[in-house]
């Protein structure tokens, strides 16, 4: 009997942990963090069968509450020989080599894919912009953000079972979602997310390839993204970068993201492309994205910059590229100039949904001066 993941957890310890850099959406509460007695686990069979299918349980008042830390504590790795079991496997996929159970987090990797909703507001931004060019900047600020979850989440989660489904409804943010594993060699596992207002369609499929290269481990999110804005009748497409886990062996764990992503928008021909950067040796560019926006005639109308980590900026062409040749020369003149011109996209706060979209007009427009968010955002 195949048991869905909203009745496994309801099943599983739900001893509460210390809060985890994780997203809360996917992680429905039912209050049993004070325990995992039997008469519990009896009572969340019998509540199995007469729920909703959207997987809530009632709760006092009326009120949904969602669990902001992971539904189980997570294991010490430090008595477990990595490198006895890693040193068979350089140049192999992981994915079809059995670890140990300390390496993974409490959480089913259909459950990961609902953290790309993290960050919806970006979206209902995007649908309600009428300039084609700034609508592409947001869908690429959510494209980023929905990899910051990833950040400092060095667990694997768990391989789903054939045919096992998760199902989300978040009300307060306006929109469900439904993920499924479609397919069991090779792994593959695909979502279907929508606005309750009709307003878009988010959906795509996953592959991760898992490879081990002796320091590190790499995972290829094989498959495409798809968000079509129902309003612009757009479809936008794109792939995650490549997920890179450094330090297996010895040393603190560390994630980097790196690789090129594309977001095509079908219907106008403009294209965003994203350079996740490599840390390089001295850790100068870690964390760093930086693109720029064209539209189908290959002219450059915004240059994209930031951290997955923290905030992406969005800046003119011309502005950028002439400091860029100022800065090489150590020559600083035009660093105020490029801090008029640039419009702060989103900030990234990974783990919690106390996010925000904030635009920065120009001064010389406006003869208005840009009132800082944080200390963090308005860093070059």
């Amino acid at each position: 009997m195949i048991i869905s993941v909203g009745t496994r957890l309801r099943l599983c310890s739900q001893t509460c942990c210390d809060r985890a850099l994780v997203s809360s959406s996917g992680l429905d509460s039912d209050e049993s963090c004070e325990g995992g007695s039997e008469s519990s686990f009896k009572d969340a069979l019998a509540d199995g069968g007469s729920q909703k299918n959207n997987g809530s349980v009632p709760q006092k008042n009326g009120m949904k509450k969602h669990r902001e830390s992971l539904p189980a504590p997570m294991f010490s790795r430090n008595s477990v020989s990595i490198w006895s079991i890693l040193k068979k496997c350089i140049g192999l996929e992981l994915s079809k080599i059995t670890m140990p159970i300390v390496f993974n987090e409490p959480l089913s990797f259909l459950q990961r894919m609902t953290e790309y909703m993290e960050h919806t507001y970006l979206i209902n931004r995007a649908c309600s912009l009428s300039d084609p060019m700034q609508r592409m900047q947001t869908v690429a600020a959510f494209a980023v953000s929905a990899v910051a979850s990833q950040w400092d989440r060095t667990g694997k989660p768990f391989n789903p079972l054939l045919g096992e489904t998760y199902e989300l409804i978040r009300e307060e943010q306006g929109f469900r979602l439904i993920s499924e594993q479609v397919s069991h060699h090779p792994p593959v596992s695909a979502f279907h997310a929508e606005s309750l207002g009709g307003d878009f369609v988010f959906h795509g499929s996953i592959y991760p390839k898992l490879k081990f290269w002796g320091k590190s481990v790499e995972a290829e999110p094989k498959g495409t993204i798809t968000l079509e804005l129902l309003k612009h009748n757009e479809a936008y497409t794109w792939s995650n970068p490549y997920c890179c886990v450094h330090n297996i062996i010895m040393g603190k764990l560390w994630i980097e993201q790196r690789g090129k992503v594309e977001i095509v928008n079908y219907r106008t021909g403009d294209k965003c492309v994203l350079n996740f950067k490599p840390c390089g040796m001295f850790g100068k560019e870690l964390h760093k994205v930086e693109g720029y926006i064209q539209d189908k005639s290959k002219k450059k109308h915004c240059i994209i910059y930031g951290k997955w980590t923290e905030c992406l900026w969005s800046v003119d062409p011309q502005v950028y590229e002439a400091h860029k040749k100022l800065e090489k020369k150590g020559d600083k003149t035009l660093k105020n100039v490029r801090k008029s011109l640039r419009v702060f996209l989103c900030r990234i706060e990974t783990g919690f949904l106390s996010c925000f979209l904030c635009w920065w007009d120009s001064m010389q427009q406006h003869g208005c001066t840009p009132i800082p968010v944080t200390q963090r955002g308005t860093e070059m």
